[in-house]
């Protein structure tokens, strides 16, 4: 099982296995786990999704909501001995674009509140880059501001995993 030294972002596509693999590199590292969730259930289909990564986990994990307020929660829940895991960024950013939020300014008060925390940090998201270039302004938006979030944490987090089909690749530290 890989492990990590103090924040860590899995990257992958759709239905890669980086949520399982995030999980379990959180379960490895012990202390108190805490589960902060970005999803919000608009339709059916992602209430079941979000029951599905409910059931997945144990009772050892907390879970918090945070679909707008990402950086607050994981200020709120910042201490040595905590292990945060949050799923997912592409799912925040969607809600940021939807609440028509300065983007920017709330990826910059993440990587400024991952960079000073003190509890250990996984965080997932999707890479979005390797599609075709969307056929709307929206979607172009959505994957600008997605792959330019992903750099940002990249470049501050200690540990970055690729996982495609199942399998983890350490791309930083």
């Amino acid at each position: 099982m890989p492990t990590f030294t103090k924040s860590l972002l899995v990257l992958g596509g759709a239905r890669s296995g980086k949520s399982r693999h995030a999980q379990a590199i959180a379960e490895a590292s012990g202390g108190d786990l805490v589960f902060i969730a970005t999803a919000q259930a608009f339709d059916g289909e992602m209430t079941d999704r979000i029951a599905r990564h409910r059931a997945d986990r144990d009772a050892r994990w907390r879970t918090l909501e945070a679909p707008l307020d990402l950086a607050e929660a994981i200020a709120a829940e910042d201490r040595p001995g905590a292990t945060i895991l949050v799923d997912c960024l592409t799912l925040w950013a969607s809600n940021l674009l939807l609440a028509d939020a300065d983007t920017d300014a709330a990826a910059q008060t993440l990587v400024a509140t991952l960079a000073r925390a003190s509890a250990r940090i996984v965080l997932v998201s999707n890479e979005v880059g390797f599609g075709i270039v969307p056929d709307n302004a929206l979607a172009r938006r959505f994957r600008d501001v997605a792959g330019l979030l992903n750099q940002r944490v990249a470049a501050v987090v200690s540990e970055v995993d690729f996982v495609i089909a199942g399998l983890p690749q350490r791309l930083k530290g």
